[in-house]
C-alpha cells in the first residue's frame, strides 16, 4: 500500500478549507506545525489503494516569507518534502490564484492543480477549458464545487495519479538581461552546491534577489561567507534592474511572472457563453451591506443578533447542565461522609468546573455563529468599513482579524487573536493591536459576563452583553489611540484587502470548526481550569480555623440546640446563621482570604471585596476561573445543602453584591491582564518585554477604570 505525504496549498479564500473538510471529515488531527504555534490540521484519505495524509497549510498568496503563514507553508514545503502538492485556485480569481502555482513548478515540485468554485465562474457567463489549461501547465486540472462536494473524487484520482508520474520544473524567462543574472548567481550556488537541499539553484538566485529574508537566513548559517558573497551580488544586480529599468529585480520577477500567468489565460481557457455580463449577487449584496450609512448599522444589527439567538437558545441547554451538576454535587455529599475529601470533590472539582461547563452551550452558539460569519465572506465586509475608523486610532484595517478573533463578536479566543496579528507589516500597529486584541469578550470572559448580566440584569442578558462587546471596542480606540501617540508613536500604513464572493456556508464545515473551538474551552476546563480550581480550593481550604474556634462554634451549637429542643423555624434561622458565620471566617483565615484581605483596601475603592479579590487573582492564570472561583467559593460558604442555588443567585443575594458593584467587576474583567497562556503568547509575538507591559499597563488601566465608575456612581445614587 502506497503511503503519500500530500500539502494543500492555496490562497486565503480560494475554498481551501472546505476542500480540505470535504475530503477528510472526522478524520481529522489538530495540531502545531513544528517550533510555531500556527495549527496543523491533517487528514487521512484512503483511496484507490494509497493512503493519502493531507495536510491543510495555511492559505497564502506566495512563497515569499514575509508573513507567519508564509513562513510556515514554505518550510513545510521545502523540509517536509511531500510526495505532491494540491494547490486551490479561485475559478473566479485564476490570474492571482495562479502566482503560488507558478513559484510551486519553479521549485519542481509535483502539482495537481484543483480549481475550485467553477459554478461561480459560470454564474458569471464563463466557462473555464480544463484540459486546455492542463496542456499548457503540463499538470492535472481539476475543475470542483468544495461547497457541494462536485469533483472529489476526480481530484483525488488525480492526486494518486500525479504521484507517481514525474513533473519537470517550470522554466520562465524573465529577459534576457536578468536571466544573465539569474544564471550567474545559479552558476556559483550550483558548484558550492549551496541549500541545493532545499531548493533548485535557479530558485535560491532568484529568491536572492527577491531578498528573501528566512532563505538568506538560512545561507547565512549554512555558508556566511559565501552567503554575503551571494547576497552583495543579488543586490548589485538589483541596483543595475533599478537604473535600467525603474524597478527592482523583486519586481522585474514579479512582473514576468503575471506575463506568463497572462500569456496561458490569453489562449481561450476561460471562455465567455454570454455577451451580456451579469452584476454577481456579491456586488449587489455589497451594495447594501458595505453602503456608508447602511453598513455599520446593519453590522450592529448583525452584532446584536449574534447575542440574541446565543442567549435565548443556550439558556435552556445551560440548565441542564447546571441541573447535572447539581445532581453530580449532591451524589458526592451522599457517598462521601462529610469532610475534606467532600470538599474537594463538591467545592473543588464539580462547583468549580461544573460554573465552567455550564457555559458551553452559549459558547458553542456563539462560535457557531461567528463561523458562518467567517465563511460566508461577512467578517471581511467588517474589515473593510472598519479600516477608516482604525486608521483614526492608530491601527490597520488587517488588525480586525485579531480583534474578532479575540472576541470581538463574542467568544473567540486572545491567542490565536494575538497571532492573527502577525499579518500585520508595521510593526507599531502590530504592538498596538496585539496589546488591545485581549480586550475583547473572549470565551472565557463571556461565562463571567452572562453569571453578572444574569444576576443583577434579569431579562436584559442579550442587551447586557451587547453593551459589553461595544465598550471593549471603545477600550480598544483608545488604549490604541494613547500608545500609538504617546510609547508607540508611528505613522499608519496602508490597507489592501481581498473582498472574497458571499457563499453558503456548509453544515459539515460549520460544525466542524464550531467543534473544534468549542472542544478547546472544554478541554482547557477539563485541564488547566481543574488544576487551578484545586489550588484555589486547597487555598480557600487551607489553613483551617484554630481548634478553640472549632470549639466555639460547636457550643455555640450545641447551646442552640439545647434551647429548642424540638425543630421549628427560629432554631434553623439560628443554626444557619451560626454555619454561615462559621463559614466566612473559615474563607477569611484561609490563605486565599488573607491574600484577599490584603488586597481590600485597594480593591474597596472599585467596590471589590476579599472574596472578589480571590477571583481576580485566581483568573490571572484564566479568566473561567473567575467563575470557577466564586463557585467554589460561595459552594463552601453556602449552608443550605438541600436546595442549591445556581451561582447568578447566589451573587443576587448576597448583599455585599449591587448592581454597581457587578458593572465594576464587569470593566475590571474586560480589561485586566491577559491570561496566562496568552501572555505567553505575547511574549513569542512581540517579546517579553512588551508581555509584562501588558500585564502592567492592562491591570492599571482595568484599575483605574474601575475606580472611576465605581465612585462616580456611589456618589450619584446617594445624591439620588
Amino acid at each position: 500500500m502506497t503511503n503519500l505525504l500530500v500539502g494543500l496549498a492555496g490562497n486565503p479564500n480560494s475554498g481551501k478549507t472546505t476542500l480540505f473538510n470535504a475530503l477528510t471529515g472526522a478524520r481529522q488531527r489538530v495540531g502545531n506545525f513544528p517550533g510555531v504555534t500556527v495549527a496543523r490540521h491533517e487528514g487521512t484519505i484512503m483511496h484507490q489503494g494509497a493512503t493519502i495524509n493531507l495536510v491543510d497549510l495555511p492559505g497564502i498568496y506566495s512563497l515569499s516569507a514575509f508573513s507567519e503563514e508564509e513562513v510556515v507553508a514554505r518550510t513545510f514545503i521545502l523540509n517536509e518534502k511531500p510526495h505532491l502538492l494540491v494547490d486551490i485556485a479561485d475559478a473566479t480569481a485564476l490570474e492571482r490564484s495562479l502566482y503560488l502555482l507558478v513559484q510551486l513548478r519553479e521549485l519542481g515540485l509535483r502539482t495537481v492543480l484543483v480549481v475550485n468554485m467553477v459554478d461561480e465562474l459560470e454564474r458569471s457567463g464563463r466557462r473555464l477549458d480544463s484540459d486546455k489549461l492542463a496542456r499548457l501547465l503540463g499538470l492535472p486540472v481539476v475543475q470542483t464545487v468544495a461547497r457541494r462536494e462536485i469533483g472529489l473524487e476526480r481530484a483525488l484520482d488525480a492526486v494518486v495519479l500525479a504521484a507517481g508520474q514525474d513533473q519537470p520544473p517550470l522554466t520562465i524567462s524573465y529577459g534576457p538581461e536578468l536571466d544573465r543574472m539569474i544564471d550567474a548567481l545559479a552558476d556559483v550556488i550550483e558548484r558550492a552546491d549551496f541549500l541545493t537541499q532545499h531548493a533548485p539553484p535557479k530558485v535560491t538566485a532568484i529568491k536572492y534577489l527577491e531578498q528573501d529574508q528566512p532563505l538568506i537566513a538560512l545561507g547565512h548559517r549554512e555558508n556566511p561567507q559565501l552567503s554575503a558573497e551571494i547576497e552583495a551580488r543579488a543586490a548589485q544586480y538589483s541596483q543595475r534592474c533599478r537604473t535600467a529599468y525603474g524597478e527592482s529585480a523583486a519586481d522585474l520577477i514579479t512582473d514576468y511572472r503575471y506575463g506568463f500567468i497572462s500569456s496561458i489565460l490569453g489562449q481561450g481557457v476561460v471562455s465567455m457563453e454570454t455577451h451580456l455580463r451579469r452584476r454577481s449577487l456579491t456586488d449587489a449584496i455589497d451594495k447594501v451591506l458595505t453602503h456608508w450609512l447602511a453598513g455599520p448599522a446593519i453590522m450592529l444589527a448583525v452584532l446584536y443578533a449574534v447575542f440574541w439567538m446565543t442567549i435565548s437558545l443556550g439558556e435552556t441547554p445551560m440548565g441542564w447542565i447546571e441541573s447535572l451538576f447539581g445532581l453530580l454535587a449532591d451524589l458526592g455529599r451522599a457517598a462521601i461522609p462529610d469532610g475534606l475529601l467532600q470538599s474537594l470533590l463538591v467545592s473543588g472539582v464539580i462547583d468549580g468546573v461544573g460554573a465552567v461547563l455550564g457555559f458551553v452551550p452559549l459558547i458553542a452558539l456563539m462560535f457557531l455563529a461567528v463561523s458562518f460569519l467567517e465563511d460566508s465572506g461577512y467578517m471581511a465586509r467588517m474589515a473593510y468599513m472598519l479600516d477608516r475608523l482604525f486608521r483614526m486610532f492608530g491601527l490597520h484595517g488587517y488588525s480586525i482579524m485579531a480583534f474578532i478573533v479575540s472576541g470581538g463578536i463574542g467568544g473567540g479566543c486572545a491567542v490565536p487573536g494575538v497571532m492573527a496579528a502577525r499579518n500585520l507589516r508595521s510593526p507599531k500597529e502590530k504592538i498596538a493591536t496585539i496589546l488591545t486584541a485581549p480586550f475583547m469578550s473572549c470565551g472565557a470572559k463571556i461565562p463571567v459576563f452572562t453569571l453578572l448580566a444574569a444576576a443583577f440584569f434579569p431579562g436584559q442578558a442579550t442587551a447586557a452583553l451587547f453593551w459589553i462587546t461595544l465598550a471593549s471596542w471603545g477600550f480598544v480606540f483608545v488604549a490604541a489611540k494613547f500608545l500609538r501617540t504617546t510609547i508607540i508613536a508611528g505613522p499608519a500604513t496602508p490597507f489592501l484587502m481581498e473582498l472574497p464572493p458571499y457563499r453558503l456556508p456548509t453544515c459539515k464545515g460549520l460544525l466542524l470548526h464550531s467543534w473544534e473551538r468549542v472542544w478547546q474551552y472544554v478541554r482547557k476546563a477539563g485541564t488547566l481550569i481543574l488544576a487551578v480550581s484545586i489550588l484555589l480550593w486547597a487555598a480557600m481550604t487551607y489553613p483551617q480555623l484554630p481548634k478553640e474556634r472549632l470549639d466555639h462554634y460547636d457550643r455555640t451549637a450545641a447551646v442552640v440546640n439545647a434551647r429548642h429542643e424540638f425543630e421549628d423555624q427560629h432554631k434553623a434561622a439560628q443554626l444557619e446563621a451560626l454555619e454561615a458565620s462559621r463559614a466566612e471566617e473559615a474563607i477569611r483565615h484561609s490563605l486565599a482570604g488573607r491574600i484577599g484581605r490584603v488586597l481590600e483596601p485597594v480593591s474597596a475603592l472599585a467596590g471589590f471585596d476579599w472574596r472578589t479579590n480571590i477571583a481576580l487573582v485566581g483568573g490571572l492564570a484564566a479568566k473561567e476561573v473567575i467563575v470557577s472561583t466564586l463557585g467554589t467559593a460561595y459552594s463552601l460558604g453556602d449552608v443550605d445543602l438541600d436546595n442549591p442555588r445556581i451561582l447568578s443567585q447566589r451573587l443576587e443575594q448576597d448583599s455585599r453584591f449591587t448592581r454597581i458593584t457587578a458593572i465594576s467587576l464587569i470593566l475590571f474583567s474586560m480589561l485586566y491582564a491577559p491570561c496566562f497562556v496568552t501572555v505567553i503568547a505575547i511574549g513569542r509575538e512581540i517579546g517579553h518585554r512588551w508581555a509584562l507591559f501588558s500585564v502592567a499597563f492592562n491591570t492599571t488601566l482595568a484599575y483605574l477604570v474601575a475606580v472611576l465608575f465605581y465612585q462616580t456612581a456611589t456618589a450619584w445614587s446617594r445624591m439620588g
